[in-house]
């Protein structure tokens, strides 16, 4: 017999579990890193040190669903008073007590300081009592904010265990997005399971870990979210600020959002042989970077370059490490780049960081805010080449690849100057900014050292799209404005300041010595043409004169050769004589 033949294997089928509905936070950057929020209907859990954000990131969330979303919330506080938070939060302008008691609501539920324990305890009266305030609100959301302190007075972890999946169950069964926060032990957070209560990460749908460290004597607060189930997320740290409004996440690009439209359009670079050399300008939504070591003029493009965009009326922004605003006014007026009039109208605004200390991912969190604050399509950074000084090389890198993939996917045209040693971009903190491979046009300044004098040099290093120059020019800054001199070169070497000075000159002088030799040879031609002139027409008088001679000499001839003829025959005819015989023949 033969074996029955096997049966065919059944297709696997993919799993028709929908994705999990999101809840978002309101909290800019965070919704993009967890492609839309929290879990709706799901426990949250956010793990974090003292003064890394866990409460103005609940609160916040709270205020987001009942402004935004129409869904109020309850706040529980284990720690602080309703009217502490009232006064905390406060400055950031949420309004929160026009929002009481209808779309939030703040319940105390500090322990008593005086507090004796006596026996055991659970959570099941207060969770009956929100229940019932659940019902009456219609609420979405809730926070328990420090639970980690009630916790704490339960006598062993099984009784702990049993109280925060009691709290899970009740979340669960009331269909409420949950958010939990508790204190971990120290800033150096890097797993929930570290913790006294690391069980509970095992319990959530999902864990936010925050932190905040110092280094170097930089502050610098990060956000990670360490599991999401049933959602992709981002996997790595992010860091955040507590801004003017909230918490704010320097998330990447949203996924599937793509960069701006890409188009032809040239803008202005405000200096015109610049433009010439560049084949018309740099491309709206383009990046630029400009290198140079100290002195060599990169602010001052930066400027020619607001200005320019100032005077196609779009909104800009420049932000300087470097100078205070007042300055930057006065010493761009020097050079004819006049922007007092465009700050006063507000169309441009200048941003001065020099006395503001943070990480590096906080200025580049404070750049977004700012310019989605003002509208800028235009942004210049100057210099970016400051991210090295409150952060390490790799951070460094990530924020300038962040800043680029941010502007492009707002449309902005985004200029940035970099402090270099030399050309191939080593910074004066001695760490290397890549930040020339991602941009889309490099120029290049520099010093070039003869004769005794230091001369400015412009060269474009790369231009994505676009055929530009590739000669070396001499960048003079003056009162009337910025130019561009004409390359001169001699013997191989590129001229310039007093030496081009002396060559223009020289030319003008071969020049004109050549004018004048061709003025003098050219009278000298009209001398000689009207001379032989001349003579031609004595020569040909002589001739009329000699014609005529002949002439009458011919005449004469006839004359007498007639007059010779007649007497001849008149002597004859006296004579009475025959003709002679020549005459008869």
């Amino acid at each position: 017999m033969q074996p029955a033949a096997p049966a065919a294997a059944e297709p696997i089928r993919e799993s028709a579990t929908p994705a999990p509905r999101k809840t978002p936070t309101g909290l800019q950057g965070f919704d993009e890193i967890t492609r839309g929020g929290l879990p709706a209907g799901r426990t949250t859990l956010l793990l974090g040190g003292p003064g890394s954000g866990k409460t103005i990131f609940a609160m916040q969330f709270l205020v987001h669903g009942a402004l935004e979303c129409g869904e109020p919330g309850i706040f529980v506080a284990f720690e602080e008073s309703p009217a502490s938070l009232l006064v905390n939060f406060e400055p950031f302008g949420w309004g929160l007590d026009a929002l009481q008691p209808d779309k939030l609501y703040l319940m105390d539920a500090r322990p008593p300081i005086d507090l004796i324990q006596s026996g055991t305890f659970d959570l099941r009266g207060m969770l009956a009592a929100l229940g019932e305030l659940i019902r009456r609100m219609g609420a979405k959301r809730i926070v328990f904010d420090a639970l980690d302190i009630m916790l704490a007075m339960l006598p062993d972890t099984a009784s702990k265990r049993q109280e925060i999946y009691r709290l899970n169950d009740w979340l669960l069964r009331l269909a409420v997005t949950g958010l939990i926060t508790a204190k971990s032990g120290g800033d150096e957070l890097s797993s929930v399971g570290m913790q006294q209560f690391g069980f509970m990460q095992f319990m959530v749908d999902c864990a936010v870990i925050l932190n905040h460290v110092i280094s170097d004597g930089v502050s610098q607060r990060n956000l990670r979210v360490q599991k999401y189930r049933g959602s992709a997320f981002d996997e790595n740290e992010s860091p955040f600020i507590i801004g003017q409004k909230g918490l704010v996440v320097a998330g990447g690009r949203p996924p599937g959002r793509d960069a701006a439209e890409v188009t032809d359009e040239r803008l202005s670079s405000g200096i015109e042989r610049l433009d010439t050399m560049l084949g018309g300008g740099y491309f709206r939504g383009a990046s630029i970077l400009i290198t140079g070591r100290p002195g060599t003029a990169k602010s001052t493009l930066g400027g020619a370059f607001v200005a320019a965009a100032c005077r196609r009326g779009e909104p800009s922004m420049f932000v300087s490490f470097d100078s205070d605003r007042r300055e930057m006014v006065r010493n761009l007026g020097s050079v004819g780049i006049a922007l007092g009039e465009y700050v006063d109208s507000g169309l441009l605004r200048i941003v001065s960081v020099r006395t503001v200390s943070g990480s590096a991912e906080t200025y580049l969190v404070r750049i977004r805010l700012l310019a989605a604050e003002c509208g800028a399509r235009t942004l210049v950074i100057d210099p970016v080449s400051t991210f090295f000084r409150s952060s390490n090389r790799l951070t460094a890198q990530r924020i300038a690849e962040r800043l680029i993939d941010w502007a492009k996917s707002e449309g902005i045209t985004l200029l940035c100057t970099s402090l270099v040693d030399d050309v191939g971009g080593k910074s004066s903190a001695g760490s290397t900014l890549h930040i020339s491979t991602l941009a889309d046009t490099w120029i290049h300044l520099t010093y070039l050292l003869e004769a005794g004098e230091r001369n400015r040099g412009l060269a474009i290093m790369k231009s994505r799209g676009t055929a530009h120059s590739n000669q070396v020019r001499e960048l003079l800054l003056g009162a009337s404005g910025i130019t561009l001199a004409d390359a001169y070169t001699s013997g191989g070497k590129v001229l310039m300041g007093t030496q081009r000075w002396d060559k223009e000159r020289a030319d003008r002088s071969d020049a004109e010595t050549a004018r004048m030799l061709s003025a003098v040879k050219l009278a000298q031609l009209d001398a000689e043409e009207a001379h032989l002139a001349l003579r031609e027409k004595g020569l040909q008088a002589d001739r009329l004169g000699k014609q005529a001679e002949r002439l009458l000499l011919t005449q004469a001839n006839s004359k007498r050769k007639r007059t010779e003829a007649q007497d001849d025959s008149e002597v004859r005819t006296l004579r009475s004589a025959d003709a002679s015989p020549d005459e008869a023949d």
